[in-house]
């Protein structure tokens, strides 16, 4: 009799172990966290075309996580794709106003995220300021397409 309670008692933390597992798991591929979020500003780009980028992509400076993309918006006036990003703390009063932001992919075929590339201008970019020099996502339809388009010509 007491073999069988210790093994439930085992079956039930085994269970729970599982359930925090996938819990874990699940917080990870989403790229939702439940530590507390850093202080943040908030910075503007527009883009020609930005590919798969989604809400909650990465927005990477030197290959380091320095903020997340908190909103994708069509611009009313040029038709554009407005992104609001959210930029830690930290880097505020330190990201020139000729700042550049292009849409990369990691990988061949895996997330869309946001790459800042420091300029040298003396003047900085103030919360709510907007990068003026941004670089579109290559998507990878359209290359395929200009690839065939170029074969069938000659």
């Amino acid at each position: 009799m007491k073999r069988s309670k210790w093994l439930e008692c085992g079956v039930g933390v085994f269970v729970v172990a599982g359930f925090l597992g996938l819990v874990f798991l699940g917080l990870q591929v989403s790229g939702l966290s439940l530590s507390r979020a850093n202080d943040t500003y908030t910075l503007y780009a527009n883009f020609s075309n930005i590919g798969g980028l989604k809400e909650r992509s990465r927005v990477t400076m030197a290959g380091v996580t320095v903020g997340h993309v908190t909103d994708i918006s069509l611009d009313p006036k040029w038709y554009d794709a407005r992104v609001t990003l959210a930029v830690d703390d930290d880097l505020k009063d330190k990201l020139s106003e000729d700042t550049t932001a292009a849409i990369l992919t990691s990988g061949l075929l895996g997330e869309q995220y946001i790459g800042l590339t420091m300029g040298g201008s003396p003047d900085m970019l103030q919360d709510g300021g907007t990068i003026k020099d941004t670089q579109q996502a290559l998507v990878l339809e359209e290359l395929i397409q200009q690839l065939v388009s170029n074969f069938s010509k000659s």
